[in-house]
């Protein structure tokens, strides 16, 4: 700076700094965070996430596991009245993307009903038997 310009300010750099009387201070978080970077790109690092995730493809199953699976939802079927615990695994889709992922329920299954073809478990799981892979009584 030069000597004109440091001469503007002589009535003034000796003044206490202004209070308001009227508003609260500002915290400091709020006072940083007017100076923090903006998201110009709402959205982008949720868009790369779900890029990245992966799915898996359904596997086909051959003509003697689909009857091993028959067999095992019939015997539960059978057997529903006492509430039979079962571990099964089954396919579920994915909304966003081709393919989905393998989930494995656990616990005492409710109903099984061979007309819409789906297992309901105690705890309001709801399984579509063509997605079923495993299942194991417990």
């Amino acid at each position: 700076m030069n000597e004109q310009s440091e001469r503007r300010y002589d009535d003034i750099i000796g003044l206490p700094h202004h209070v308001s009387p009227t508003r609260k201070p500002m915290s400091r978080a709020n006072r940083a965070a007017q100076f923090s970077p903006f998201a110009a790109l709402t959205g982008y690092e949720e868009a790369v996430e779900e890029t990245a995730r992966l799915t898996e493809m359904p596997v086909e199953l051959d003509e003697s596991r689909r009857a091993e699976l028959s067999e095992a939802l019939r015997q539960l079927h059978e057997r529903q009245g006492t509430r039979p615990a079962a571990r099964i695994t089954y396919f579920v889709y994915d909304l966003y993307k081709p393919g989905g992922a393998y989930v494995t329920a656990e616990g005492p299954v409710k109903k099984v009903d061979p007309v819409t073809h789906t297992v309901t478990m105690v705890d309001g799981t709801v399984i579509d038997m063509e997605d079923i892979t495993a299942v194991e009584r417990l």
